[in-house]
């Protein structure tokens, strides 16, 4: 019996994608300490953290389960739980379904506008991405950016009460961070998306211009962390690593457009990841040491 709790649990682990959802969580705790609110409150704490890791799981299953066509056709998804057997999809939705409206229940019990960004994460995400443009458009990715921002915007939310100009610079942070994660892996599984029948930008406009925006839209990811940073009034000591952290991604940026190549969007890949974790951080402390 105990075994099969286990590897029910690992299954059930590998459904939410537990990396992505770390480190969705992570900018929702960046969002809620940059508001210098009371977070030594454990209770606030605790229930921010809880809402969006079981938000943030429930709306992951329930795109692997509405993906399991798709994901059994590409070799790099075939092995999921769903399409691969392991996970029944009446399982998926109920575990989605239970994860989805907790986490929810538990957002709009500590604030309604907190609940209700959450919410329109999950709505964005799984309805409008997910549903309705991922197999329709390679545009889907903006609006896979839009909720991948939701966390960090509704950390704010929760530590300041509203809405503002400090929480759309993080949000717009992490938007254009969604499209280098997204589009670098788009062309590194080329054949698997075309396989899948699922457009994206290299295949609809090529793989120049799609360096090009993945360039880009770090280079702006970037500056908006900076501007987020900015707004908020934190150390110039903190500030300066900041700058030296947007100059290094812009400088792979630029060497991605001048000399492109399939290993050179992989680097700009990984910095651009390393420099949204260092930046969250660096936000996280100076916040802190305000």
């Amino acid at each position: 019996m105990l075994q099969i709790i286990k590897t029910k649990f690992k299954y059930y682990w590998q459904l939410i994608k537990s990396l992505q959802t770390f480190l969705l969580l992570l900018t929702g705790i960046t969002g809620f300490i940059s508001s210098r609110c009371p977070y030594n409150s454990w209770e606030l704490t605790l229930g921010l953290i809880t809402s969006l890791f079981l938000a943030i799981s429930g709306t992951t299953v329930y795109n692997m389960a509405y993906d399991r066509k798709i994901d059994a056709l590409m070799e790099r998804t075939k092995n999921r739980p769903i399409p691969s057997g392991k996970v029944s999809l009446k399982e998926a939705i109920i575990l989605g379904t239970v994860l989805n409206v907790v986490g929810l229940a538990i957002g709009f019990w500590i604030m309604p506008l907190f609940g209700l960004v959450v919410f329109a994460g999950l709505f964005i995400d799984f309805i409008i991405y997910t549903v309705w443009l991922k197999q329709r458009s390679a545009w889907s990715i903006v609006w896979g950016g839009i909720s991948g921002g939701m966390p960090i915007l509704a950390g704010r939310v929760l530590g300041i009460g509203e809405i503002d100009f400090v929480g759309i610079f993080l949000a717009l942070a992490i938007l254009f961070w969604i499209p280098t994660h997204i589009m670098t892996f788009n062309m590194r599984h080329f054949e698997d998306y075309n396989n899948a029948s699922i457009p994206t930008f290299a295949s609809k406009y090529g793989f120049k211009s799609s360096r090009l925006i993945i360039a880009v839209s770090t280079i702006i990811s970037a500056v908006a962390f900076s501007l987020g940073a900015f707004s908020l009034g934190i150390t110039w000591g903190f500030i300066r690593v900041l700058i030296i952290l947007a100059t290094i991604a812009i400088g792979f940026a630029i060497v991605g457009i001048v000399y492109p190549s399939d290993k050179m969007n992989f680097r700009l890949f990984k910095i651009a990841s390393i420099n949204m974790i260092l930046a969250m951080t660096i936000i996280i402390l100076g916040s802190i040491y305000y």
